[in-house]
């Protein structure tokens, strides 16, 4: 096997259900949350040590719970729908984060890109939901 080939094969996992506009907005969903999370945490005890666990908690949940078949590398692997409410949580999270600490306005457009995420994901939450086994290669490590 050529060098190419191996470096092909260690990196390309695409799940089909999975497009680069979820992914983004996911993505975009997981940042805000991670920044806007802690910082409302802070916000409403009144103390910035608050924002140590609030940080914790929600890099650790997306980066350790994962379904087989949907993510490259999974840690920790949960049924689909377990990995579905964790989405859910980190958009509840970032929506009302935003509405704190960015004013209604951050809280609109934040909850305009969770919009998108849920509507251009349908079809991995939907395959996420079912807990079926994936129908496409899984990644090999």
């Amino acid at each position: 096997m050529s060098k190419s080939e191996d470096t092909t094969r260690a990196t390309k996992f695409d799940n089909p259900l999975d497009t680069v506009l979820s992914g983004a907005s996911r993505f975009a969903i997981e940042v805000v949350a991670r920044v806007a999370g802690p910082w409302a945490a802070a916000d409403l005890t009144g103390n910035w040590l608050m924002t140590i666990p609030a940080l914790a908690i929600l890099v650790a949940l997306p980066g350790v719970f994962s379904t087989t078949g949907d993510k490259k590398h999974v840690v920790v692997a949960v049924p689909g729908p377990v990995r579905l409410l964790i989405e859910i949580f980190l958009a509840v999270v970032a929506i009302a984060s935003a509405a704190i600490v960015w004013t209604f306005i951050g809280g609109i457009i934040v909850t305009v890109v969770a919009a998108i995420m849920f509507v251009a994901g349908a079809k991995r939450a939907k395959w996420l939901f079912s807990n079926k086994p994936p129908r496409w290669p899984s990644p090999s490590d």
